[in-house]
Parts: C-alpha cells; sequence; structure tokens
C-alpha cells in the first residue's frame, strides 16, 4: 500500500512539475544595449519573474534591423522585445504596423522625451553625448561647442563616421540643426577628422593622436573607470539620444513582453541602466557622478530639439554632405 503511495505521489509530482514548467512564459528580446548592462538587467528580471524566461540577442541595431527584414519577410518575426537607441527604426516600423500600442504601467513616474507618444514605443534610457578631451594634453578644458573649432583642436578633433554609427549621424543632424551647416564649414576649416566607430574615436583622444572628439557617455566613462586620461563635458546644448523600447506586435507572449517592459522602466532597472555610465528615464534614481548634469529633466530641457521625420529622409543627403565637406569635396 506504501509502495502504492509513493508511486501516486511521485506521478502527481511529475505532473504538476510538467504544468509549472508548460505554464513558465518565455520571451526574446533583441537589443543593441551593451552586454553588462542587459545581463545585469535580465538577472534581476529573472529574480523578480522567474516564472519567465528571457532569450535576448545583442548586436548593432542595423544587424538587428535586418534580421528582423528577413524574418518579417519569412512570416514571423521571433522578437517579443525590441530595445535599441535607433528612434527613425520605431517610427518606420510604427507606421508599418509592427508594434504593439502598450503604456507602461509606471509610464506616470517616467520622463518622457517623444511629445507625440502614443504608446507604440517608451524611453528606456536617455543617451547623451558631449565633448570628450584629452586632460593630460588640453591645456584648457573646452566648455562649448564653439571651443572645438579653435586653434588647439584644430586637426585634432574627432566624429565618428555617421555612415557607420547612428549616434554619431544623430549627433551631426543635431549640431546642423541647433548651428547651421556654417558649424559644419568650420569644423572641416579646422580639419575635423572623420573616425570609424564611437568607440574608436574615444580611444584615439585617449592615446593622444586627437585632443578631443564627440564621445558617447556610457563608452567615455567606461575608458575613463579603466584609467584613462580623459574628461567629458556638457556644453549648454546637449546632444540627448533617447533609446526606445517596443513590444512587436502579434507576439505570442505579450503579458511578457509587458512584464519586461515594465519592469525596466522600473527604478532598479534603471539604477542599472544608470550604475552603466547613461542617463535613467526617472527622476527618483541616482546618476552616474561623471555624469556632469543636475537630473534626466535638465538634459531633456538643455536638449537640441530632434525632427525624428527630417531623419528618416535626410539621413542619406546629410551623411553625404558631411563627408564631402570634411573631406574637402
Amino acid at each position: 500500500m506504501r509502495r502504492i503511495f509513493l508511486v501516486v505521489a511521485l506521478a502527481v509530482s511529475f505532473c504538476l512539475s510538467g504544468v509549472i514548467a508548460h505554464s513558465a512564459e518565455k520571451m526574446i528580446l533583441y537589443t543593441s544595449m551593451k552586454e553588462s548592462l542587459i545581463g545585469a538587467i535580465y538577472k534581476a528580471f529573472h529574480e523578480k519573474h522567474p516564472d519567465i524566461t528571457v532569450d535576448y540577442q545583442s548586436a548593432g541595431a542595423g544587424k538587428l534591423m535586418a534580421k528582423i527584414a528577413t524574418e518579417r519577410q519569412a512570416g514571423k518575426i521571433l522578437a517579443d522585445v525590441l530595445w535599441t537607441s535607433e528612434v527613425p527604426d520605431f517610427i518606420n516600423m510604427k507606421e508599418e504596423g509592427l508594434l504593439q500600442v502598450y503604456k507602461p504601467k509606471n509610464f506616470d513616474e517616467l520622463i518622457n522625451p517623444f511629445k507625440d507618444y502614443d504608446g507604440s514605443f517608451t524611453a528606456a534610457r536617455l543617451g547623451t553625448l558631449g565633448i570628450v578631451y584629452n586632460t593630460a594634453l588640453a591645456k584648457k578644458a573646452p566648455a562649448e561647442w564653439d571651443d572645438i573649432l579653435q586653434p588647439p583642436f584644430k586637426g585634432a578633433f574627432g566624429v565618428a563616421n555617421p555612415a557607420l554609427s547612428g549616434t554619431a549621424y544623430m549627433s551631426i543632424s543635431l549640431l546642423v540643426k541647433q548651428f547651421g551647416w556654417e558649424f559644419i564649414a568650420k569644423m572641416a576649416a579646422n580639419k575635423a577628422k572623420i573616425g570609424k566607430g564611437s568607440g574608436q574615436v574615444v580611444d584615439d583622444t585617449s592615446s593622444g593622436e586627437l585632443l578631443g572628439c564627440i564621445g558617447v557617455d556610457y563608452i567615455t566613462i567606461d575608458k575613463i573607470q579603466k584609467g584613462a586620461k580623459l574628461g567629458f563635458v556638457y556644453p549648454k546644448e546637449i546632444l540627448v539620444v533617447p533609446s526606445p523600447v517596443a513590444i512587436i506586435k502579434g507576439t505570442d507572449h505579450l503579458k511578457a513582453a509587458q512584464a519586461f517592459v515594465d519592469f525596466l522602466l522600473s527604478q532598479q532597472a534603471q539604477e542599472i541602466v544608470a550604475s552603466e555610465g547613461t542617463l535613467p528615464v526617472r527622476s527618483d534614481v541616482k546618476l552616474h557622478p561623471a555624469l556632469k548634469v543636475a537630473s534626466p529633466e535638465e538634459a531633456v530641457k538643455r536638449s537640441i530639439p530632434i525632427d525624428y521625420n527630417a531623419l528618416k529622409t535626410e539621413k542619406q543627403t546629410t551623411i553625404k554632405k558631411f563627408t564631402d565637406m570634411l573631406q574637402g569635396k
């Protein structure tokens, strides 16, 4: 009798575990965020939601969009959630009906940089770019955008290639919007150089090959923490590049995707974002000490306004004109 009871108990146990395993949700995240950031958020999310498994693929935004295009052509986008820094991509996907409208539960606690927000995508961090300079070589720290046009930076200031870097394209577009093409002409006259990726121009500034560059916040801060002799300053006009998160329409894991988005915008996850050297979208999170700005609200207030529709339509024209000007064509 005891043996029969044990067999029945084990059978029930196996059935229950099968139900639990079957009820666990699994979702896929495509993201261009760096591994340390997404890894830390994944770990924290899994601790809070052990019933949800997250598989994530980390790659550049361009590669992820190419992957999504291929999957779409095959009939099914495999990603449930997308998180990158290429706002025009999200606008295109919204216009094509590929994004699930979802207003996060904690939206009223967030700093929203999108004036026409409708829930198709939500800013999950506020990337910033400023002036990076070599503290060992610069006799005076730059403070304004006009400073990079002065003789000390002649032939020694770098900008990542906007054809290769989305953030570089955004920064050039914003500077043109704020100061006009005359500013770029002055950069060209001062022999500014086009580098490769956003990380490379910061490395070249650290090594002394360049005196300064336009640098991404988290890339620069990471180098500084590793001992690079770099300074990072925000001029009065800050280059702010939001990183949206969105749910793919038609996902089979909508509740899991919504839970992930809600968590990503929570205080806990945004503290991880801030610790990685970029601005969170909450005011109740302590900023990284290397980010010399009072608050995310202040950064948004000081940011150069972005016309995202213009960014979409003018990209190739802007890149060619900028490249031609700096190459003296």
